[in-house]
């Protein structure tokens, strides 16, 4: 991972910040901000999700990283402070990573191996 900015809610690569900041100039989003959101949550933990977005709600927190702005809806909030977004282009493949160390996967289905794992509910 890059060195980040952190923000004190999440942290955001220099990658990132530079895919991003292209993403938006390639399609002419000047008004767009990148939304972090909590996607649904299955046995190995929150699914993440974001997208670039211009429908800002003054309930939704607003943070801005090196020129990008960066907005969390109310109820992905919680799940979402200290989330770490990178860019990658390596082995695992190209695109956006998002990884929350502070938010324990979990199985929700109550087959949890020995492990710690789940035991097959996914």
């Amino acid at each position: 991972m890059q060195p980040v900015i952190d923000t004190n809610l999440v942290n955001v690569s220099s990658t990132a910040i530079q895919a991003i900041q292209e993403l938006l100039n390639e399609k002419n989003l000047v008004d767009h901000a990148l939304r972090l959101f909590v996607a649904g949550k299955s046995c190995s933990g929150y699914q993440y999700g974001m997208s670039l977005d211009n429908s800002i709600s003054e309930t939704d927190t607003t943070v801005e990283i090196s020129g990008i702005r960066v907005v969390i809806d109310n109820e992905s909030l919680e799940f979402v402070k200290g989330t770490n977004l990178d860019f990658i282009d390596d082995e695992r493949g190209k695109g956006f990573l998002i990884e929350n160390p502070n938010m324990a996967s979990s199985c929700d289905c109550g087959s949890e191996s020995a492990d710690g794992g789940c035991g097959g509910c996914c």
